[in-house]
């Protein structure tokens, strides 16, 4: 079959799609990935084949220019519908109307969409496999008549908040014509979208016919719409992937990795947490660290403790089966491959769906959670002290391992996505429908 993947052009969440892209290539199906022309040279560089669609988003803008004050207004906000009095109508239509303008219809622009379902008439897949905000791959599906999923790298707190807002919306007015409700930005700017292409709303545009979630059971929020498990396999982009000699030697000491991500990583973002502050805090620890910083990062440097060790990149995956803890700043990639290596973890989540990781961890008793707004060298050196010497948060970082492992690899979920799109194409013979929800 033909498969279409797509992400907009920020590596982070396209490399999530890397392993079961070549999965699908692997087993002899067709595979493209599209995305704006900034992410050509990753997907060329992941071995895939790309597809340039519409012009780049400024995004570098966007978080300059309204960032600090959108994403501070999640900072001490719990995404979690369960937790009573959190999410507020109000927080709720405004985190819908802001992130629908600033977000999701920047990095799904008319140039993009236009692109992608041209490219997908020309094209003809079988299935559309899209990046949880690359709302441009359902409406490239649904105007093809393909299959179509997203493939999840983080929990799904975006439905369970769009479920409780829906909800405190209630019913939709007689008079809206079957679409989203009037006060539904998302739904709103997405039914005018896939008009201009002729095809009528539907709410499998935004949250997909399934879900492929490569997020441990223990992380997924509830759900009401088909999910397919899959392991997690870390991809962590096209860098050298060397291991170098000393990480071939056992350590003598205790190794913690100290990592801020890629994406976060400068000063400039809001809330990034100083590399000073973080190697301060680990000053005199009878530990062996391993701190991963670019030349950036380390002109901040005013001194470099002496067990600390600096390097511009190592694999994680090599890295953190070594390690008996690991600071880092939160991001979806580097708390999975940690997780998936079963490593205790404190990490420094602050926006989004990495302060419910961080906390979720924390809940298990496989980590602790210190935002980057509280962090001082204090708090950051006891909480470490505390992940090196109590047991217990070993053992539950093994437990989540074993249940990340029992998931099917990329490998394994293909013959499923194979069996669902049969059943979506026989459903269109039929006269429609979507795929029956299918074990996860």
């Amino acid at each position: 079959m033909r498969v279409l993947l797509t992400s907009f052009a920020m590596d982070a969440h396209f490399n999530g799609l890397v392993p079961l892209a070549w999965a699908l290539r692997s087993a002899g199906h067709e595979v493209r990935v599209a995305g704006q022309p900034a992410l050509t040279g990753s997907i060329t560089a992941a071995g895939l084949t790309a597809v340039p669609v519409g012009t780049d988003p400024r995004l570098d803008a966007m978080v300059k220019g309204v960032g600090d004050s959108v994403l501070s207004h999640h900072a001490d906000q719990s995404l979690d519908p369960d937790e009573p009095g959190r999410l507020t109508p109000a927080f709720l239509k405004g985190w819908d109307t802001m992130m629908t303008a600033t977000f999701f219809a920047l990095v799904n622009d008319d140039p993009v969409v236009d692109d992608l379902v041209a490219f997908a008439r020309e094209w003809k897949p079988d299935l559309v496999l899209w990046e949880p905000f690359t709302f441009a791959g359902a409406v490239a599906a649904m105007a093809t008549g393909a299959a179509h999923a997203r493939v999840l790298s983080f929990p799904d707190l975006f439905s369970s908040m769009r479920s409780a807002f829906l909800a405190q919306l209630g019913p939709v007015p007689a008079d809206a014509g079957g679409g989203p409700h009037p006060e539904d930005s998302l739904g709103q700017w997405l039914r005018w979208t896939l008009g201009r292409h002729g095809v009528a709303f539907a709410p499998e545009a935004v949250t997909g016919q399934w879900s492929v979630d490569q997020v441990p059971r223990s992380f997924r929020p509830p759900s009401e719409r088909p999910v397919v498990g899959m392991r997690y396999v870390p991809y962590n982009g096209p860098g050298p992937a060397v291991v170098p000699g000393w990480l071939r030697v056992p350590p003598t000491r205790p190794r913690v990795c100290v990592t801020l991500g890629l994406t976060a990583r400068t000063s400039e973002f809001p809330n990034a947490v100083p590399v000073d502050l973080v190697l301060k805090a680990i000053d005199g620890l009878d530990i062996e660290v391993v701190a991963t910083l670019d030349s950036a990062e380390r002109a901040l440097l005013t001194q470099v403790p002496g067990n600390v060790r600096l390097v511009d990149h190592v694999p994680l995956h090599a890295l953190l089966p070594t390690c008996a803890a690991i600071v880092h700043h939160g991001g979806a990639g580097t708390w999975s491959t940690a997780l998936l290596a079963g490593v205790p973890q404190i990490a420094m989540g602050w926006i989004w769906d990495a302060i419910e990781r961080a906390r979720r961890q924390q809940e298990l008793g496989a980590g602790l959670h210190l935002p980057s707004h509280e962090v001082t060298a204090e708090g950051l050196r006891s909480r470490l002290v505390r992940l090196l010497e109590e047991p217990s948060f070993a053992v539950a970082a093994a437990g989540l391992r074993a249940e990340a492992e029992a998931e099917r690899t990329p490998a394994g979920v293909v013959p499923v996505l194979e069996r669902l799109t049969a059943q979506h194409r026989s459903r269109l013979r039929a006269g429609g429908g979507e795929p029956a929800p299918c074990a996860s």
